[in-house]
């Protein structure tokens, strides 16, 4: 059979998540450096940056308190700003490596429900994330992403540590 008559393959896709932390930054260099220089890479690119609702930010669960009517635009404000941020930084970054074929998607919600659903939604074949290195305490109390990722995520998990400095 000729080559022309073969159903063309759908690209794998990565998905990068994005943040504001440097973890997050590393893990997209470290990512576009090793999987997509020189513009060449098997896998189609998705940056992902899960944006917290207003309300999970201020913490309100149940009744709502007096004056969260007038603080949750706010909020809601700020965090859309820092997203604008994340993913121009995010977008920078990747034309600064050369790699224009990406596709950026924010979406609202808890970063590990919003991960988990967008590898499901692109099929994805890895899903890259940051460590922020939080020590035992904070992670038991924070909760992990890359953890819940590593057990939850239909795909391969790549956790991109920033390498510690020794002094």
């Amino acid at each position: 059979m000729a080559s022309s008559d073969q159903p063309e393959k759908a690209q794998p896709v990565m998905i990068v998540a994005i943040d504001e932390s440097e973890h997050s930054a590393y893990a997209l260099k470290w990512t576009l450096d090793h999987f997509f220089n020189n513009n060449n890479s098997v896998f189609k690119l998705v940056l992902l940056h899960a944006k917290p609702s207003a309300t999970s930010s201020v913490g309100l669960a149940g009744p709502v308190y007096a004056g969260a009517a007038e603080v949750l635009p706010i909020v809601d404000s700020d965090l859309r700003k820092i997203a604008a941020r994340v993913v121009d930084s995010a977008k920078q970054l990747c034309v600064k490596k050369s790699v224009n074929d990406v596709i950026v998607e924010v979406v609202e919600g808890d970063a590990r429900n919003v991960l988990c659903d967008t590898v499901e939604k692109y099929h994805a074949s890895i899903l890259v994330v940051g460590s922020h290195g939080y020590g035992a305490i904070k992670r038991a109390v924070l909760g992990s992403v890359s953890d819940y990722c590593a057990h939850h995520a239909h795909c391969t998990v790549m956790i991109v540590k920033k390498p510690k400095i020794k002094h």
